[in-house]
């Protein structure tokens, strides 16, 4: 914490969800206490027990399902599968059937048995070197602290008491709650507790709500009534503001409203520079970390749907018929735009709850993506069937993460054919002409570029990985952060060279790491000939308005010149000045 005088105080947590927003603060209440219950009952008293801890799920069932309903209205049906998810650990085994054993066989009470489940699957959770599956454990949570205010007919955590705008302060809020956050009221959130990957940074993003998690305890001291200014971009929340603090937040928000009606004019615009040349913006997908609605619209098509987090929400192997069933709906809800699905790409920090993989010194250069389905055939050909089937619905492609050689991608063909063949046997209709693509996302696949390009439809820039695996720094790792720049010169020459490389076969070069949602990045993109951009949806409007003022020939004349410099920060320097002499010219 930092205080400006004896008056404003300043707590810093993770910005999740952008925007400035001034109002009160509302002081949410924290959930009843538990009542005391008994360790064990008796065994006289197993079915009674039963009969109440069913009973106490089927009214969280039916709470669940009111609450869905509410998020696909809202929300849409994406996001409502994160309760979606939360209600079918009822029906799973490994939680509501475990309580169940615990109180038939132990003779734990339903609540005890509630909470030793809860405390092995967290224990689980924990363990795991995957922050997006560490983070579930807040849903299991939730439904597990649903699932005892109904056993001890206490009240859950609500905003019913809110009938006026404030700014919710938390000491953290569930999936479940913030799916019903109302907007007409909800300015905007901080809660001491929480993380960038939570669902319910998710879901503030969805809903277009400033949020800041993660503030510490310290966000105790603040009371309901309390004058409060949020930054969710920077993760600042203000606490009784003095004057000057407030002036220059209130300029800060009116340049923020004019930056937001500018953009509306590009948001359904084609992508075009100042002198007439056009650009393919797409954007990345996956599950309800992106707001997509009226993206159809906005942008050219999917450019990366990331299938790992299909597996990831799930509590087993997703089966062909439901990934498919997936991959339908996306492709048909974007009506002919190209949709890129890139096969399963578990490994690294990307892991499975349900799939124990194997301890790796070092999980990024080990079994992972393309290696780990290239060995797990049986799950590959189950996946690779269902993105084909879904192929007759719209303008499908493929592509292969983490692929290093010749072989891999060659094997991963292979196995595209044969799936083909099996569909054709079976009379199942399907895009012959599917494109194939890999991403390209470390060095060997940026020197054999010219090679690969003979045997792919297209390329995908994944910049991520692409600069960890350039310049041998540790993306995960604070200590070397500093060291990690997709502008480095050497990050630059390798997305060059292989756009020319595959433009010399005709093969078109997309891009879905972070670097294409970023203006400042956008000329040096340009120059080089990117053919399709990908990125976040709210970075699509962005993106076209940044291209707006750009010139090509302008832009290859900054390029060159950033091909020539020895550093990242030298390149930065040098395209911030660009900027500024080419807002200088135009005013």
């Amino acid at each position: 914490m930092n205080t400006a005088n004896s008056q404003e105080k300043r707590f810093t947590g993770i910005g999740v969800s952008e925007g400035i927003r001034f109002g009160r603060a509302f002081v949410l209440a924290e959930p009843a206490e538990q009542a005391f219950f008994p360790e064990r009952i008796e065994a006289a008293q197993m079915e009674a027990e039963l009969q109440r801890l069913d009973a106490a799920k089927t009214k969280t069932f039916t709470e669940l399902q009111r609450i869905i309903e509410t998020a696909k209205a809202t929300l849409g049906e994406e996001k409502s599968a994160i309760i979606e998810g939360q209600q079918s650990f009822l029906s799973d085994p490994a939680f509501y059937g475990d309580i169940e054993a615990h109180v038939k066989k132990k003779l734990l009470s339903p609540e005890n048995a509630v909470q030793t489940v809860v405390g092995k699957l967290t224990a689980l959770f924990e363990k795991m070197n995957n922050a997006y599956v560490r983070e579930r454990i807040h849903d299991v949570r939730d439904l597990a602290a649903r699932l005892m205010s109904h056993l001890q007919r206490t009240s859950y955590s609500d905003l019913t008491q809110l009938t006026e705008e404030a700014i919710l302060i938390a000491s953290d809020l569930t999936p479940s709650v913030t799916v019903q956050l109302d907007r007409r009221y909800v300015l905007g959130f901080v809660t001491q507790l929480g993380g960038e990957t939570t669902h319910t940074a998710i879901l503030s993003r969805s809903l277009g709500i400033p949020a800041i998690v993660g503030a510490g305890e310290a966000l105790a001291e603040i009371a309901s009534g309390d004058e409060l200014i949020i930054d969710g971009t920077r993760g600042l929340c203000i606490v009784n503001p003095n004057a000057a603090t407030s002036a220059e937040y209130r300029a800060m928000f009116a340049h923020e409203q004019l930056l937001t009606e500018r953009l509306a004019a590009f948001k359904n615009e084609p992508a075009r520079t100042a002198d007439g040349h056009t650009v393919e913006l797409a954007v990345n997908a996956g599950m309800a970390e992106e707001k997509l609605d009226g993206m159809v619209d906005e942008a050219d098509g999917v450019g990366l749907f990331r299938t790992e987090f299909l597996f990831m929400q799930s509590d087993h192997f997703p089966t062909e018929d439901e990934q498919f069933h997936v991959y339908k709906q996306l492709a048909s809800a974007w009506n002919g735009k190209p949709v890129v699905i890139r096969t399963l790409d578990i490994g690294g920090d990307k892991e499975l709850s349900y799939w124990q993989l194997p301890a790796e010194s070092n999980p990024f250069l080990g079994m992972r993506a393309i290696r780990l389905c290239l060995h797990e055939q049986d799950l590959f050909k189950t996946q690779l069937r269902a993105i084909l089937r879904a192929s007759a619905y719209g303008c499908v492609k493929i592509m292969f993460p983490m692929v290093t050689t010749i072989d891999e991608l060659r094997k991963a063909k292979a196995f595209t054919e044969q799936s083909k063949a099996e569909l054709r046997a079976e009379h199942i209709a399907f895009d012959e002409n599917v494109e194939i693509g890999i991403m390209a996302e470390v060095p060997s696949v940026i020197q054999l570029a010219d090679r690969f390009a003979k045997q792919v439809d297209f390329f995908s820039i994944g910049t991520n990985d692409l600069v960890q695996y350039t310049l041998a720094v540790d993306r995960m790792n604070e200590k070397v952060a500093h060291l990690y720049d997709y502008f480095h010169p050497a990050v630059l020459r390798s997305i060059h060279s292989l756009i020319q490389a595959a433009h010399r076969e005709g093969k078109w070069v997309g891009m879905c790491g972070k670097m294409a949602g970023d203006p400042l990045a956008a000329p040096l993109l340009l120059a080089m000939g990117l053919d399709e951009w990908s990125m976040d949806a709210p970075s699509v409007a962005r993106q076209k308005f940044r291209l707006s003022t750009l010139t090509v020939g302008e832009s290859k004349l900054l390029l060159e010149k950033a091909l020539d410099l020895d550093t990242a920060a030298e390149v930065r320097a040098a395209v911030k000045h660009w900027n500024q002499s080419q807002e200088t010219s135009k005013s």
